[in-house]
């Protein structure tokens, strides 16, 4: 069998494996991309499409270059909730600037045109069949073409996304990495890119709206004419049928009438918390493969930019301090996840596990009657705005025969809260890890205890 060595090996070229390529080639390291997809479909990946933007990526690939390239419409100011009952909208304006809609197969193009320049070797049709181990992860090996090749390594970043096969092929046996995942914990997706024939009258706004199985349908538009279009359902729920279910809502909007598919594709993605841990000896995972995703809105790229990063940053130092077989070297990452945007998807996962437990016509009610602002804080754990009594006297005619749900709502915000400070004391080494376990599992026997949920993990 033939063999390569790499200082680090990257599996999978979407937007944490990218980042983490960039990052570690550009400090001189040498670095393989295995990419299962040809040339033509690399960056090709099913997604909603939309971003807050590149000010919280690090600044390891040209950013410019970035948005210049696949930005499409960078003029989204609004979110607007479809309410399936009364077909009224709420429409809560965005904070601190504009989010944007990216062409995500340009955007994954020139993600691997960024770690190509940086100097990392981007192995094209290449897929990952096993794990290569000893003790620590060593490498993998892939099949490209019908030829086999061992790719050695002092580190194995895996970016494979949802439910990795490397994860099914390494042993974690006495690893700390998070093995209490299963398909339930994830959910199912389908979207089109469908062209209109005149321009939408939202094309500022990204459009939601609630499904059966707590999903929703979203309506993001790449530009006036152009929509991202898809649906998704919770795996612990009953199956939908996707496609058709997104077809009888397309076919009721009269501005889609006449419509053409330009694109579809179906993919799963986490909706759970992310890894306690993400590290094993010689092994990373980052993006969807470590659950680096919100579980409510199943936005990921700014979390995976930043995963990518900081896992290459640590397998750096580990592999020039001759520890990358040691998990306690690799484990800053860890620290570096949990205490940023990891605590706020684990807090987020909260919404989750309580959204699971009702029906979604009384979710949709309250969420009609609530003000628009002080909805969005509360679902970002912000708790910027407040209401004034008139305000307030509004809301509880509105809510009248939810209250009981309301006050659980807002002791499940308190939750959340207490959970975020649990994260930020992640513990600085693995030894810490048991101990804080056992803390954050005490805020969430509470958690289901309000909801009345079966444990989720």
């Amino acid at each position: 069998m033939p063999r390569e060595s790499y200082d680090i090996v990257v599996v999978g070229g979407g937007t944490a494996g990218c980042f983490a390529a960039a990052t570690a080639a550009r400090d001189g390291l040498d670095v393989a991309v295995l990419e299962r997809k040809t040339e033509e479909e690399g960056g090709r990946i099913a997604c909603g499409d939309a971003i807050k933007g590149t000010s919280t990526f690090p600044d390891v690939i040209d950013l410019d270059y970035l948005r210049d390239e696949s930005f499409t419409n960078q003029g989204i100011t609004l979110a607007r909730f479809e309410n399936p009952k009364t077909d009224e909208n709420l429409d809560i304006g965005f904070r601190g600037g504009s989010g944007a809609i990216v062409d995500r197969k340009r955007y994954g193009e020139v993600l691997l045109e960024e770690a190509d320049r940086a100097g990392a070797d981007i192995h094209y049709e290449t897929v990952v069949q096993d794990v290569v181990q000893n003790g620590a992860v060593t490498g993998v090996t892939a099949t490209k073409r019908g030829s086999v090749t061992e790719y050695e390594a002092d580190v194995v970043i895996d970016a494979a996304g949802t439910l990795s096969l490397l994860q099914d092929k390494a042993d974690f046996g006495g690893a700390t990495f998070d093995t209490n995942v299963n398909y339930q914990q994830f959910c199912s997706a389908y979207r089109e890119v469908i062209e209109l024939d005149e321009p939408v009258d939202w094309h500022n706004a990204i459009v939601f709206k609630p499904t059966a199985e707590l999903g929703y349908l979203w309506y993001f538009p790449r530009t006036p004419t152009e929509i991202n279009v898809g649906l998704g359902f919770q795996m612990n729920k009953e199956p939908m049928k996707l496609v058709e279910h997104l077809k009888r809502d397309v076919r009721n909007r009269p501005e889609f009438e006449g419509a053409t598919v330009k694109d579809k594709l179906g993919a799963a993605l986490p909706t759970r918390r992310p890894y306690d841990s993400a590290v094993a000896p010689g092994y990373m995972a980052v993006g969807d493969a470590a659950a680096h995703v919100n579980p409510c809105t199943g936005g990921g790229i700014p979390g995976a930019a930043k995963a990518g990063t900081w896992a290459a940053e640590a397998a750096m130092d580990a592999i020039a301090d001759g520890q990358a077989d040691d998990e306690d070297a690799l484990w800053e990452y860890n620290r570096r996840v949990q205490t940023d945007f990891g605590k706020r998807f684990a807090a987020m996962d909260l919404y989750n596990i309580w959204g699971g437990t009702y029906d979604v016509d009384e979710l949709v009610d309250i969420v009609s009657a609530m003000p628009g602002q002080q909805l969005a804080d509360a679902l970002a754990l912000e708790g910027t705005t407040s209401m004034g009594w008139p305000l307030k006297i509004k809301t509880a005619v509105k809510t009248f025969g939810h209250w009981s749900t309301l006050f659980e709502l807002k002791k499940l915000n308190d939750l959340a809260t207490e959970l975020k400070s649990v994260y930020d004391d992640y513990p600085a080494t693995s030894d810490g890890l048991e101990a804080w376990r056992s803390r954050r599992e005490g805020v969430m026997d509470e958690v289901y205890e309000l909801c009345g949920a079966d444990p989720k993990y």
